[in-house]
């Protein structure tokens, strides 16, 4: 055992993960309140980035859809959709939003879903991205 170490005690190290939690908590609740002001009802936030070669190529948009606790869509206009979106990139800003993206409000948790694809077999996977 080496004299020089310090370790710091256990009680200290679960103050600090209490503290943690706390703030994750804290943060989660202020999204989902902000959200259900945006558009009450919200339960999942669906991101889906979107390339388009129309107004400026290799431009990347994001697509959102709004669902409640059923995994409807729920009937929010452009400036809700758009509000959503701001408000997911500020707060997870080192988030992948070039992928696919799911918030849960319950949670708090962002997730990537994962990827679908047809089986090889099939061979109408045709594309040479997906190969």
């Amino acid at each position: 055992m080496n004299p020089n170490t310090t370790r710091t005690p256990r009680a200290a190290l679960a103050i600090r993960g209490g503290r943690g939690a706390r703030t994750f908590l804290a943060h989660r609740d202020a999204i989902a309140a902000e959200l259900d002001r945006i558009a009450p009802g919200i339960a999942t936030v669906r991101s889906v980035p979107v390339w388009t070669d129309v107004s400026a190529p290799g431009r990347v948009s994001t697509w959102i859809t709004l669902d409640n606790a059923l995994g409807q869509p729920l009937t929010a206009g452009r400036a809700a959709h758009r509000a959503a979106r701001q408000l997911l990139h500020s707060a997870f800003p080192g988030a992948d939003w070039t992928r696919p993206q799911d918030y849960d409000t319950h949670t708090g948790l962002l997730t990537t879903p994962p990827q679908l694809a047809a089986p090889a077999g099939l061979g109408i996977d045709t594309a040479p991205v997906s190969r």
